[in-house]
């Protein structure tokens, strides 16, 4: 039982997600980025295609895994210590 713990539970405890919303955020940045990734791949080959589509993804990517994921730990620990 440990060893389930250790691949499906440990990882997803430790950003505050129960396996599968790891599992859903996990599918969605992935798409995300295979998506930007050939925005740029054909960016390269025609360069007034897709200009921004690159550093866009990465903004919101960052955004979402970064930013959102620590106000969601500062909204989680002052709604355990009663503050606003």
């Amino acid at each position: 039982m440990r060893r389930f713990q250790e691949i499906f539970l440990d990882h997803p405890a430790t950003v505050g997600e129960t396996y599968t919303e790891h599992m859903g955020m996990a599918f969605s940045f992935g798409s995300k980025m295979l998506l930007a990734g050939m925005a740029c791949l054909l960016h390269g080959l025609v360069p007034a295609l897709f200009k921004t589509t690159g550093s866009e993804a990465i903004r919101t990517l960052h955004d979402r895994m970064v930013v959102n994921r620590h106000r969601k730990v500062r909204a989680d620990e002052m709604a355990l210590v009663g503050g606003d």
